[in-house]
């Protein structure tokens, strides 16, 4: 029993670590790319509409994200409109759906120029 808490309290502290870091990565790339409302970055759901603007698409791509497989492809897509909003090759936004590299990523984008 002691050993499934402690793996539980583990998991939140890592999911909670891990929201903060992609949060703050977004809102200095918000900031950075001088979309408006860079603080949507810290709330679920919204923070969604603010990838999609800070890609320089519409909002209603936000709806998009909900639907299965749909969102993996956007998700893409998102990402590398992110990179290109940044400067950077575009490809960085394939690199997203690879675990690990997915936390690298938003953190190259935020922090170099």
């Amino acid at each position: 029993m002691w050993n499934w808490i402690v793996a539980s309290e583990l998991n939140g502290f890592w999911g909670l670590a891990i929201y903060v870091w992609l949060a703050l990565t977004l809102h200095i790339i918000a900031n950075k790319t001088g979309t408006r409302n860079a603080w949507l970055a810290w709330i679920p759901i919204a923070n969604l509409y603010l990838t999609c603007k800070v890609a320089g698409h519409s909002g209603w791509w936000t709806i998009l994200f909900f639907i299965p497989l749909v969102n993996i492809v956007l998700g893409v897509i998102v990402w590398m409109g992110i990179a290109s909003a940044r400067k950077h090759p575009s490809w960085l936004g394939i690199l997203m759906i690879i675990p690990v590299v997915n936390l690298i990523i938003p953190g190259i984008l935020a922090f170099t120029e």
